[in-house]
């Protein structure tokens, strides 16, 4: 990646770390996994919708599907002009657009997103197969979570997609290979996604490295089989950018302590005057 884009990402973390601090609370390391995916689908443009005419009808459709993402959503919507950046210093204040996982209440650039684990694939199919019916050429991605993919609901999409020959559908799986309470291989012990999704029908693609946004827009870049859904495997870190976060289970939903601050001061490079002014917000 080029210098400029490295500092940008990491302009993009300390954005969401504000964000975060400004309404108190947030999931931080999910966030911080799926940055560069966000980076590369809205300021790479791999995502075709303009901020100037974010209804059109034949702009792409993002849903996100996990919803605890939806700092590095809400940060990227911002640096591409959909929102104004003031708007994140509402962050989960009253009557906000802004909520801690989002919704469906007006906020522009995404499509559709989910509080509830599970749900986004099926939406993703429904509207990729709407536009097939209607023979339209947008294209429709979803963002899932690993842990996510223990709903019985994700499979039941996948066997759909397959079945209504989506190749206009590509899921994006941010694997991090940690859930809420811990590691992803020690809950359900699936340890081989590619084998699961191409056993149902899906075309499956892989990007070793989920941070660097080359190989990410490479990966997305290339053209889906006409009739074939595709899965996009992108091996993450979750709370990347920052130490004491990465690869830990304990930071899925928590703030840092007075101690913990530090490290993220200073690997994020913020000062205690940005601190105290995200909090004049609220």
């Amino acid at each position: 990646m080029k210098t400029e884009e490295i500092n940008a990402l990491k302009n993009m973390r300390r954005q969401m770390f504000l964000t975060a601090w400004a309404g108190g609370t947030a999931h931080l390391a999910s966030a911080f996994s799926s940055a560069e995916l966000f980076y590369a689908l809205y300021m790479r443009k791999i995502l075709k919708n303009d901020p100037a005419d974010p209804q059109n009808p034949d702009r792409d459709r993002l849903i996100l599907s996990k919803g605890h993402a939806g700092l590095a959503l809400y940060v990227s919507l911002a640096m591409a002009g959909f929102i104004e950046e003031e708007e994140l210093h509402t962050f989960l204040q009253p009557g906000s657009l802004l909520g801690g996982e989002p919704c469906l209440n007006g906020i522009p650039g995404i499509e559709a997103a989910t509080g509830s684990l599970g749900h986004g694939l099926s939406m993703a199919v429904g509207i990729a197969l709407a536009g097939k019916m209607n023979e339209q050429n947008y294209r429709t991605y979803v963002i899932l979570g690993d842990g996510e993919c223990q709903e019985g609901t994700v499979w039941e999409a996948v066997m759909a997609a397959h079945k209504y020959q989506l190749g206009n559908l590509t899921a994006i799986l941010d694997c991090n290979k940690i859930q809420k309470m811990g590691f992803i291989e020690d809950t359900m012990r699936i340890v081989d996604w590619r084998q699961k999704w191409e056993s149902f029908g899906w075309q499956v693609d892989e990007i070793s490295d989920g941070h660097d946004v080359d190989e990410i827009c490479a990966v997305l870049g290339k053209e889906n089989d006409a009739e074939t859904p595709r899965l996009v495997i992108a091996h993450t870190v979750k709370g990347k950018g920052v130490s004491i976060m990465e690869n830990n289970p304990d930071w899925h939903f928590k703030m840092p302590s007075r101690r913990e601050l530090k490290v993220f001061m200073q690997e994020l490079d913020l000062t205690q005057e940005e601190l105290e002014e995200c909090r004049k917000h609220i």
